[in-house]
């Protein structure tokens, strides 16, 4: 049986008339194994691999222990939560980066260094070329010597399986959370307009100054306006603290919209009496992925979400009609007190914000 390879000096190939390549230089980067230049192109490509690991540690550890919860300038622990974003930012960049010095720094040291021209031609290649590539490619991975350098493999192995880790701390860490753990009492079953110990939860605008509290009445509002609204209760005044964590707090938002006189309105069944006259009060928080649905369209009365397009339909209660949410904005059940002021008679009867597990769809 002839052979369709001829070969070059070492009997490593120099043209594979099967597959049309041509090797025009084949030349290992370490003739002579065992040597202190190759000890030490080992051991650099192992240390990249090894800070990448160690970067992808410091990441997993900062992402769950480094202190997160918002601190307003000026408060104790400011400093720690500033760093927090930059930290693991850093972290995680400097793993990736490492393992791609790394591969790069194994690929230019210890790779052979080859040149091959291939015939272009069209349509796939015969079962014994594809073979013959097969062939090619293990006696190419031999070449690298790869196999034979534990320390290599082992800090690659560490550094993959650490980069894996921080990848799934990444999509899990934020979301791997029981919502029915404290029952109900569960944060997120509740907001800041729940009423307690018989409080009343006045709706409150803001002016821009914390200290001023401006409770809305309904005669502050023209048919066709919205006003964005937050909770307050009277125990609350002069408290810079609860004040600044009301406004601040990201279910508290509430777009308080007064409809024209006479406009036709369909209530969700179970809350026909969460209105007051023309005066509607929705979460500002869409359904969707929690952008803010700050914009109100009195012509045909359609709640607009900025980020990604969501619309809601006023007039029916705040349907999605168009966009990707695919639920209805929660609705605050509101009344105006003996005082005048509009109130908040109870909680959302639903939670706030984007679906969470099995939310069960209210309409």
């Amino acid at each position: 049986m002839s052979s369709d390879v001829s070969t070059g000096p070492g009997g490593r190939p120099t043209q594979e008339e099967l597959d049309e390549v041509e090797v025009v230089h084949n030349a290992p980067a370490f003739p002579i194994p065992g040597t202190r230049a190759e000890k030490r192109a080992e051991r650099a490509v192992a240390l990249w691999f090894l800070i990448s690991a160690i970067s992808g540690i410091a990441f997993v550890v900062a992402f769950i222990w480094w202190p997160w919860e918002y601190v307003n300038a000026g408060e104790p622990g400011v400093g720690l939560y500033s760093l927090y974003t930059p930290v693991i930012g850093l972290t995680f960049g400097m793993s990736i980066l490492a393992l791609g010095i790394a591969v790069i720094q194994a690929v230019k040291k210890l790779f052979p260094a080859e040149v091959a021209v291939q015939q272009r031609h069209d349509g796939p290649s015969d079962e014994i070329d594809r073979r013959t590539i097969m062939a090619q490619l293990a006696d190419a991975g031999n070449g690298t010597t790869l196999g034979r350098r534990k320390l290599i493999i082992r800090s690659a192995g560490l550094s993959a399986a650490v980069l894996g880790i921080g990848t799934g701390v990444i999509a899990l860490g934020g979301i791997v959370r029981n919502p029915w753990a404290e029952g109900e009492e569960a944060p997120l079953w509740h907001t800041g307009w729940r009423p307690e110990g018989g409080e009343t939860v006045y709706l409150r605008t803001d002016t821009g100054i914390l200290g001023e509290i401006a409770r809305v009445r309904p005669e502050d509002m023209e048919p066709g306006s919205m006003m964005t609204v937050f909770p307050y209760r009277e125990s609350e005044r002069g408290n810079e603290e609860e004040l600044l964590h009301a406004q601040r707090a990201s279910d508290a938002p509430v777009m308080l919209i007064r409809l024209r006189p006479g406009t036709p309105v369909t209530a969700r069944p179970g809350q026909e009496n969460f209105s007051y006259g023309d005066y509607y009060a929705w979460s500002k928080v869409c359904t969707h992925l929690g952008c803010p649905t700050s914009l109100y369209q009195a012509q045909d009365n359609r709640i607009l979400c900025p980020c990604h397009q969501s619309q809601f339909l006023a007039t029916e209660d705040a349907e999605p009609v168009f966009g990707p949410a695919a639920r209805p904005l929660p609705q605050l059940p509101i009344t105006v007190n003996e005082e005048g002021y509009f109130v908040a008679e109870s909680d959302f009867v639903e939670p706030v914000g984007p679906a969470f597990w099995e939310r069960p769809k209210t309409t």
